[in-house]
């Protein structure tokens, strides 16, 4: 018997299944490059978002401390309920300070601790009928 010769080895980009994996792999690496960018756009979104939040955050607690008086010694609120009462019935006193260093009422019936600061004065008239 004759030997035979080895059949001609078919080329690489001769092969439709070179293609077809080619293509395969071209359209998985645009797929995963989409997936990729969007993912890093959402989270420039996601980090732009949590620093406006602080940011909108920072300033509403400056806000809320200037209306809560700031670092200056301020008499927030002062008023009795009710204001007019029959003698013998008992009034309320309510009051608000920030940054008191002691706060005294007159007559004042139980001893008071606020916080810390200056002096201020304020008034306030109950009728009795």
């Amino acid at each position: 018997m004759l030997p035979q010769p080895d059949p001609p080895s078919k080329s690489l980009f001769k092969t439709s299944s070179f293609y077809s994996w080619s293509l395969v792999a071209v359209v998985a690496l645009v797929v995963g490059w989409i997936f990729f960018s969007r993912w890093w756009q959402n989270r420039a979104f996601e980090h732009r978002f949590r620093q406006e939040r602080t940011e909108k955050q920072r300033e509403d607690d400056l806000s809320t401390l200037e209306q809560m008086g700031g670092k200056q010694l301020a008499i927030q609120t002062f008023y009795a309920t009710p204001g007019e009462m029959r003698r013998g019935q008992s009034v309320q006193v309510c009051y608000g300070v920030a940054n008191a260093k002691t706060v005294k009422l007159e007559p004042q019936s139980n001893p008071v601790w606020p916080s810390a600061g200056d002096t201020k004065s304020q008034s306030l008239v109950v009728t009795v009928r």
